[in-house]
């Protein structure tokens, strides 16, 4: 299931260094008769970030001094074709800081999306996972078509600031045909610049993808740690190879069970769930809620501020200005985590007062946008990813009968998403199935952690996905919070819990509640 926002994107071409660079990243003629499970990695100190991965300065020293390390692995352009064209996929690592007679070997993070670089996510979130660095090779990577890792490319910057800016929830017909112009302008744009890479980057691909990484770090058996769409993407490797799992975690869980449709329907009823939560926050404050008397008086005045965005919006980061799309994509990065609530709180205080600034700066975050103007690829990899995963074409006539039952779910959000699910119309390369599979009898025990106050992923998932993966396999357990996942909110109870399976392989006990 898509993250958000990222199911939406726009335009035409892309730069020349990132287009060379997916078509570099295609075609290794020389490797067609070498075993990649044989392939060593050349690890050496990582270099600064690519555009497609966000650019920025390449990641600090750990907390005890140690250097990050990256490497390039080969797989298969083509799994169907294993002995064919290859591509690099960019992998990260921090060396295990704990005495290597009790290292267990290399524990491998997914932390979502599908869109998102491992290798700049891991180096933010090093710090969180310190305890789990005593045994283990923290490791993540830039899936396959993501970052680093042979990119898909659309379009460019100017476009995407164009795009974003626009209605993306049309009101009449002649808004509705300029959206679906502009997402077919969008999809073109990803065939002519990355026709190769397209029909190889479904999350089967990055499992398989996964397995060679295994072998390649020397494990018998995958350690595994995913995080929302990486649960995803962990529950269909355990499908594909259940008895090569290790310790495995899923947090933020996706819904395996669903179709694009009714996750997005699922994310819309979540994210107002989360609106609800911070607008009742806020009042609940000993000081008075800025936002207004009551959270019905907060969602109001959110809901008469996006409806004045429709007809005139107002200054946003100089030169452009806040739209009604921009505005809400904004509230929906805040509500992604309630450490982001102050900045939401702050945001809509002064959009009231004809600011935007703050929400579309929250905006851009969503987006992928630097603070240079640059974008990242993850819009563009997530619209790939998805469009290869998911078989349903929604068209405009599909939308518009749907649009009831997502008001009812959101009158803030319900259009907005409903809306999103026409990404994949005319997309150049057919969806791979209804929903992934995740069956995975016989697999080591497989931690599920849900969250009630999830917005993205909302906590049913976690249910949903143990009664996928079978008997004896997912363990549940439930964290009684707020915002996207549980382990990064420091809760002591889902650390101790998921520590203590990954370090000394001990079981939860199934039904755990951490509040």
């Amino acid at each position: 299931m898509p993250t958000l926002l990222r199911l939406r994107a726009a335009a035409l071409t892309a730069t020349a260094v990132l287009l060379s660079a997916v078509l570099a990243g295609c075609g290794d003629d020389d490797a067609k008769d070498e075993d990649l499970t044989q392939q060593e990695l050349s690890w050496k100190d990582c270099p600064t970030p690519s555009d497609a991965q966000g650019g920025g300065a390449a990641p600090s020293p750990l907390p005890d001094g140690d250097e990050w390390q990256c490497a390039t692995m080969k797989a298969p352009l083509d799994w169907d074709d294993p002995k064919g064209d290859t591509i690099g996929l960019e992998l990260i690592r921090a060396r295990s800081s704990g005495d290597e007679s009790a290292r267990i070997g290399s524990l491998i993070f997914n932390f979502g999306g599908p869109g998102g670089s491992g290798v700049t996510a891991l180096p933010s979130f090093a710090e969180d996972y310190g305890t789990l660095r005593t045994r283990y090779d923290l490791v993540s990577f830039d899936p396959r078509g993501v970052g680093r890792s042979a990119p898909v490319i659309c379009e460019n910057d100017q476009q995407l600031d164009a795009y974003f800016q626009q209605d993306a929830t049309p009101d009449d017909p002649a808004e509705r045909t300029e959206l679906m112009d502009s997402t077919k302008e969008f999809n073109d744009a990803c065939e002519q610049n990355s026709e190769k890479i397209l029909p190889h980057v479904r999350t089967t691909d990055a499992a398989r993808d996964l397995d060679l990484m295994r072998q390649v770090l020397g494990d018998e058996k995958l350690h595994y740690f995913g995080i929302s769409y990486g649960t995803e993407l962990g529950g269909v490797y355990a499908h594909l190879f259940p008895e090569r799992v290790g310790r495995a975690v899923f947090d933020a869980v996706v819904d395996p069970t669903q179709n694009a449709e009714q996750g997005s329907l699922g994310q819309t009823k979540g994210f107002q769930l989360a609106l609800d939560n911070f607008a009742e926050d806020c009042v609940s404050k000993t000081e008075e809620c800025p936002l207004g008397d009551s959270a019905q008086d907060v969602t109001e005045r959110i809901a008469g501020l996006l409806e004045d965005l429709d007809r005139t919006p107002i200054p946003g980061v100089f030169p452009r200005q806040l739209t009604q799309s921009a505005a809400t994509s904004g509230i929906l990065q805040a509500l992604y985590s309630k450490d982001f609530w102050e900045y939401l709180t702050e945001g809509l205080q002064q959009a009231y007062d004809g600011d935007g600034s703050i929400l579309m700066l929250l905006s851009d975050t969503m987006n992928g946008r630097e603070e240079n103007g640059e974008y990242d690829n993850s819009t563009a990899a997530n619209v790939a990813i998805n469009c290869a995963d998911d078989k349903p074409r929604y068209d405009t006539a599909f939308v518009e009968r749907k649009l009831p039952e997502f008001r009812a779910a959101s009158d803030l959000f319900g259009d907005f998403l409903a809306w999103g699910m026409i990404s994949c119309t005319d997309w150049a390369v057919p969806g791979a199935a209804d929903h992934p599979d995740v069956s995975a009898p016989g697999s080591a025990p497989i931690l599920v952690v849900g969250n009630t106050g999830d917005p993205a992923t909302p906590y049913e998932g976690a249910r949903k996905m143990v009664e996928a993966l079978g008997k004896g396999v997912g363990v549940e357990l439930t964290y009684r919070g707020q915002g996207h996942g549980a382990y990064d909110s420091k809760n002591k109870c889902v650390q101790s819990a998921v520590n203590g399976y990954l370090l000394d392989g001990k079981v939860p006990r199934a039904g755990t509640v951490c509040t």
